[in-house]
């Protein structure tokens, strides 16, 4: 059975599993880690290091992404 971690997310709740980086946060959200800012328990990423940036208990997580267009 895989841990389940609880975390927030740009001010909601949610459960992610133990192992997940960063990055696949990101992607189990639906969005493209190139076209985010995320930051974690108040530090900004650098969006190189999603890959190796685990998923912690307790994380809190705000994602800013960007839509083109015009």
């Amino acid at each position: 059975m895989t841990e389940t971690l609880r975390i927030t997310v740009n001010g909601r709740s949610k459960e992610a599993s133990a192992g997940w980086t960063v990055e696949r946060l990101v992607r189990e959200l639906g969005l493209d880690p190139r076209l985010v800012v995320v930051e974690r328990n108040l530090d900004i990423l650098d969006r190189a290091r999603l890959a190796q940036t685990p998923v912690e208990e307790g994380d809190t997580y705000e994602l800013v992404h960007f839509v083109g267009g015009g």
